[in-house]
């Protein structure tokens, strides 16, 4: 019979997050959701089963040490990392305020830094861990109105990628995943945005910034990003650290 494992979550109580939940959920995993939203989080877990929610802040440091310790104390480790939370905020780079900079960065990029941190020196002592990140095809190619999310979402590969480097000996893989335009929340909000800033419409604007390109010409369902961070966190993919995979649909 195999090790139930712990997986932690960022930012599941909605979206790509819950999705990436159900996904563990169904392999036989716990499940911890480390959401801002307590009132989420729990419900988002309920329907889950196997799972329990938090009440983080992954900018906040002292937040985030206190939910995994809780996460240790009750389930002995911390076997799986998704570094999933994330916000955006739409603005030209010489009117983005000071404050929403510092807001969209610190949750991304920060919050990703807090919560590898504090999983990793259990995952060093058992010698097993899988650090998954999402980042975003963002952080490979940027688009106009977002420099804290492309700037958060570029950083948040390099990061990744150090910490595949210093715990490959541990038996520890870092992986991140780049999704493409999913349907999401996230996305609808962003559209009058857009829209309003090109003086275009709301179709206008998905075909120019969200979809552009993409060859499969649709928005990905945020169960295809799950599937990709459950194989990364599969036996199958031991070898496989320090890379970023894209799940865009064809760019």
């Amino acid at each position: 019979m195999k090790k139930q494992r712990t997986v932690v979550i960022t930012g599941a109580a909605q979206g790509i997050g819950y999705s990436i939940a159900e996904a563990f959920s169904g392999n036989g995993d716990f499940i911890a959701i480390f959401d801002l939203n307590e009132e989420a989080a729990i419900s988002a877990a309920g329907k889950l089963g196997n799972a329990k929610g938090y009440k983080v802040n992954v900018a906040h440091e002292e937040s985030v040490k206190a939910a995994m310790d809780q996460v240790m104390a009750e389930r002995g480790t911390v076997d799986v990392v998704v570094n999933n939370a994330g916000l955006q905020f739409i603005s030209p780079t010489h009117e983005f305020p000071e404050e929403k900079w510092d807001l969209v960065v610190d949750v991304i990029l920060k919050g990703t830094f807090l919560v590898t941190k504090h999983a990793l020196p259990a995952m060093r002592e058992q010698k097993y861990g899988r650090i998954i990140t999402i980042s975003s095809g963002h952080g490979r190619r940027p688009d106009q109105y977002k420099s804290a999310y492309v700037a958060a979402k570029y950083g948040q590969i390099g990061f990744t990628n150090v910490v595949a480097m210093e715990n490959a000996k541990f038996g520890i893989t870092a992986n991140s995943i780049l999704p493409g335009p999913t349907r999401t929340a996230l996305i609808e909000k962003q559209l009058p945005v857009l829209a309003e800033k090109d003086g275009s419409t709301v179709e206008e604007a998905l075909n120019k910034h969200i979809l552009g390109g993409q060859w499969l010409g649709r928005l990905l369902e945020p169960s295809e990003i799950a599937a990709t961070a459950l194989f990364l966190a599969s036996d199958g993919a031991t070898a496989i650290t320090g890379e970023a995979i894209g799940v865009t649909g064809g760019e």
